[in-house]
């Protein structure tokens, strides 16, 4: 899991995200971005709506995987942005761990966040 200060607290800063940001898409995921530098840190959230998965066990798992790859990436991005991960396909629960990496790494490339 990341650190607390790494998180986004309460739905109005995600919302600015969604409102002001810009994305990128994968075929399972979609980044949505925006530089914020009124936080001294970048600030992450994974988003698995019902939609995609039913199970909380299993919405929590995808969320879980996300947020580990992340963790271990959040030294190398360079700025401070609040990101937030949507995912749009159920199939994330079962990709190998490769094929994730390769997909938040493609995004995380194509944001120009690196």
């Amino acid at each position: 899991m990341i650190p607390f200060e790494n998180r986004f607290h309460g739905h109005k800063s995600l919302a600015y995200v969604y409102k002001n940001g810009e994305a990128v898409r994968s075929r399972l995921l979609i980044l949505r971005f925006i530089s914020n530098k009124h936080r001294s840190k970048s600030r992450v959230a994974v988003v698995v709506s019902k939609k995609v998965m039913k199970s909380a066990v299993r919405r929590n798992r995808i969320r879980r995987r996300i947020y580990e790859y992340i963790r271990l990436r959040l030294p190398e991005i360079s700025g401070i942005y609040d990101m937030s991960f949507i995912v749009t396909s159920g199939e994330l629960l079962s990709i190998e761990h490769s094929e994730l990496t390769n997909q938040i790494d493609q995004l995380i490339d194509q944001a120009g966040i690196k």
